[in-house]
């Protein structure tokens, strides 16, 4: 897992050396925008509870490289820490559910899990909640820094930003279609 957000430490770490290409950190800026829009829109359409979780994870990695391409170092390491944690929770209870459904990942075969298992929904609304990036959970705080960081950086940073905003907005979208997908309505009959 944490080979995943190795390329946000390294240009964390090489700040230094990256700056002195400029054009390079703006590109890797727009990468990362490009990658938390369409990593964002492919987990909208997952239908494994696990799928959904990772690609989320490529979408949050395009908004720590937003705030590592334009130099908001502190921010792009705050947001994945806070990935870190929330994410863990987010597996772990995908876990639970997994396995009380003896290894059942399709999210069309849930539903009405919140009343069988209420300390696991619980666990997974706050996951959301913060990966969503609702107050006062920390996402809410690593995604705004990043996203005030944006603001800062003339227009390309504006442009950005708007793209940031898209990708938050998706965020909420499959965070929350997986949330009632799997734990609200009837249970499924299959």
């Amino acid at each position: 897992a944490t080979m995943v957000t190795a390329g946000v430490y390294l240009i964390v770490r090489c700040a230094p050396l990256f700056e002195q290409a400029p054009k390079v950190l703006e590109l890797a800026g727009g990468l990362g925008a490009i990658t938390l829009l369409l990593a964002g829109l492919v987990a909208l359409v997952q239908t494994d509870i696990k799928r959904v979780i990772a690609y989320s994870t490529m979408s949050q990695i395009g908004y720590m490289f937003l705030g590592a391409g334009l130099g908001a170092y502190p921010s792009a390491m705050f947001h994945l820490m806070t990935h870190a944690f929330f994410k863990a929770l987010l597996f772990l209870a995908a876990g639970i559910v997994i396995h009380a459904l003896s290894a059942e990942q399709d999210i069309r075969k849930m539903g009405g899990l919140r009343k069988l298992m209420p300390l696991t929904f619980i666990a997974f609304l706050v996951g959301s909640l913060s990966l969503a990036g609702i107050p006062p959970f920390s996402g809410f705080f690593s995604k705004d820094s990043i996203l005030a960081a944006l603001l800062a950086n003339g227009w390309y940073g504006e442009v950005l930003w708007v793209v940031g905003m898209l990708g938050t907005f998706l965020t909420g979208l499959y965070a929350f279609r997986l949330l009632f997908i799997v734990f609200w309505g009837e249970p499924s009959p299959f």
